[in-house]
């Protein structure tokens, strides 16, 4: 049933079934699990029995909209009751419709990448034709992906009063959920740079290289690279480690406070690398992407905030923020870009952060729906194996298959899309099976196991 309790400041509505039915009922606040309805006429009115003191009972299987909340006005108004009304929802617990499949498409983007790359030399000279020149860009994708990242942990805190429990739970959950599909990632691509063929512009990997990449300290201490795209891991690792201490920050002085501090201190980095040998140093770690991350997480508030015609239109001030950064780009070009990704990240973070905001509060409406599309869907579900495999695999395919039988260029790049897209996500997608899915399903070796027996049995 949907349950209306009028206070002298506020009509609550609960969600039921049924017609309207107008009784008295003592004033009282009740609108757990339910969706809060409040009418900005009803503010000020004293409580005056029937007329602002109702029930009301609609189809349980209806989802309650702007649309819905429009139609039980007009019945609302045909009965002389307040009007006026907006939604406010508590946060729900589940999933946020399109963040899986911006996952998915972001590392697709990067598979995209990194064929383009071994086809076309001269990085960051662009010699592709010009309207392939957008390939050139995928460490964009790295940073929609540390702003998505930041974003995605703070949203259970940001339902908490920016709570995020024990932060030895936190811990071992990201390590649960990273470190089984990166250490099977890492041994796949040492074994493929061993016995097959080493990144481009890389000797083979030593045992210090395993050692470095298995402790994630490949930002810290330089050695040959199994895989190109395992950098970022690394950097992400780190970035939990200080996770909690923005939580900290941000419930006690407020997201204002948090973000600037970090970003401050970034700026003040990239400021003094170039003068100060010892703060260069810390360049390796890409301290942009700690600003990043901490837009992300303040912009995952948006689940906070009533749903309403009130609420920000994010998409439009991500839009907003795209064009200057847009234009950029395109009148720099791409020497100048790749020169000075620490400024340009710092500048794209924040589009990213407020398009992450939109697309959690479902705008734009048509972008939520292609991105919560069954494909694009589950290729976010195994977005993480596809990023972590894919290097060595479309380093195979451009060197092995296609470079000795094609010309180089547009034809070379044509056909390593044609066989190392569709090939790294087939074996994302088995290796997800394996070492990822397992390991979001189950939270413990003991029902890790549980589950293998099952199966076998």
């Amino acid at each position: 049933m949907t349950t209306y309790t009028t206070t002298p400041t506020r009509i609550e509505r609960r969600i039921s079934g049924g017609p309207i039915r107008i009784r008295r009922r003592r004033p009282r606040i009740a609108f757990q699990n339910s969706i809060l309805v409040r009418s900005p006429a009803s503010a000020n009115l004293p409580y005056s029995g029937p007329s602002h003191h109702h029930r009301q009972t609609l189809h349980p299987h209806r989802t309650v909209t702007s649309a819905g909340v429009a139609a039980i006005d007009l019945r609302l108004r045909r009965r002389g009751l307040p009007v006026g009304l907006t939604v406010e929802r508590p946060a729900t617990r589940g999933r946020l419709a399109g963040l899986d499949g911006l996952r998915g498409l972001a590392a697709l983007f990067v598979v995209l990448h990194h064929c383009w790359l071994l086809s076309f030399p001269g990085f960051p000279v662009n010699d592709a034709p010009w309207w392939t020149g957008w390939l050139l860009y995928g460490h964009f994708a790295v940073v929609v992906f540390i702003v998505l990242s930041g974003f995605s942990l703070a949203v259970s805190p940001a339902r908490n009063g920016w709570e995020l429990g024990s932060a030895r739970t936190f811990f071992q959950r990201r390590a649960w959920r990273i470190l089984p599909p990166y250490w099977a990632a890492l041994l796949f691509s040492l074994v493929i740079a061993w016995a097959v063929i080493p990144q481009p512009g890389q000797q083979a990997p030593t045992g210090q290289s395993a050692l470095i990449y298995g402790l994630l300290l490949q930002d810290v201490f330089g050695s040959p690279s199994p895989n190109g795209a395992m950098w970022s891991i690394a950097v992400e690792a780190q970035l939990y480690l200080v996770f909690p201490l923005m939580l900290l920050v941000l419930r006690r002085w407020g997201a204002a406070v948090m973000l600037g501090a970090v970003t401050l201190i970034v700026v003040a980095v990239g400021a003094l690398a170039p003068a100060v040998p010892a703060v260069d140093l810390l360049m390796r770690l890409t301290p942009q992407f700690a600003a990043l991350f901490a837009v992300g997480a303040v912009c995952a508030g948006v689940v906070r905030t009533p749903d309403g015609p009130d609420r920000p239109a994010w998409h439009w001030y991500a839009l907003a923020a795209a064009a200057p950064v847009l234009l950029l780009v395109v009148a720099a070009g791409p020497v100048w870009v790749v020169g000075h990704f620490f400024w340009v990240d710092l500048a794209v973070g924040p589009v990213a952060g407020l398009l992450l905001a939109g697309v959690a509060t479902g705008r734009p409406v048509w972008l939520v729906r292609l991105l919560d599309t069954r494909p694009v869907r589950r290729l976010g579900s195994f977005s993480y194996s596809l990023y972590l495999i894919h290097a060595p695999l479309v380093v195979m395919i451009n060197r092995l298959v296609v470079a000795p039988h094609t010309p180089p260029g547009l034809p070379a790049f044509l056909l390593t899309l044609a066989l190392a897209v569709p090939a790294c996500v087939a074996a994302a997608w088995l290796f997800a099976s394996v070492f990822e899915l397992p390991f979001q399903r189950h939270r413990s070796w003991k029902g890790l196991r549980e589950a293998v027996r099952a199966r076998v049995r």
